[in-house]
């Protein structure tokens, strides 16, 4: 594993310890060591496996861009319900900021395809792959908060943060493959 590997493998750890602090309160805090390890050491497998199928080293770097974005989404969403009443536009703004974040680590680290060239049609399939992901990540998580509800005693903040997780997740299948297969293959 690479120097800048285990750096953003740290980072992602803890940006997703800060998401544990919001759902643990003080206990989360042991978050701060554990997921950065965890993150270390999923990438190192992921790094292992990745020897012999690329995509596994692929699919690891990208969890953890996906990991570090989703928070990105988390807290951008949080920030923007303080000025404005609940809506599905804020919940796409926070998706769209999270997105470029994608783009730009997915390109440059998950599938290491730095080149310059013809990437104005990189970047309209991103986006539109993106976009596929928008649907899937808003439809699911209006479903979450809407249809669904909150279930389990689960307080209504905390189960909206588990439903943005939730739709990163369903969004991260189809982007995952589009990603590999359509824009950033080789």
């Amino acid at each position: 594993m690479k120097r800048n590997d285990i750096i953003f493998a740290i980072i992602c750890g803890l940006s997703v310890a800060w998401i544990a602090i919001d759902f643990f309160g003080k206990y989360g805090f042991i978050f701060l060591i554990i997921l950065p390890i965890l993150s270390i050491i999923g990438l190192w497998l992921a790094d292992l496996i990745g020897k012999k199928y690329l995509f596994v080293h692929q699919a690891g770097k990208f969890v953890l861009v996906g990991s570090f974005a989703d928070v990105i989404d988390i807290k951008v969403f949080q920030f923007l319900i303080i000025f404005a009443p609940f809506s599905l536009t804020i919940k796409a703004i926070s998706f769209f900021v999270a997105t470029l974040i994608k783009y730009w680590t997915n390109k440059h680290w998950a599938f290491e395809k730095p080149e310059k060239d013809g990437i104005k049609k990189e970047i309209v399939q991103f986006f539109g792959v993106a976009l596929v992901g928008l649907a899937l990540n808003v439809c699911s998580f209006y479903c979450a908060i809407e249809i669904i509800g909150s279930q389990f005693g689960i307080s209504v903040n905390i189960w909206t943060e588990l439903s943005i997780i939730f739709a990163a997740l369903v969004a991260a299948v189809w982007n995952f493959c589009g990603y590999k297969f359509i824009v950033f293959k080789k």
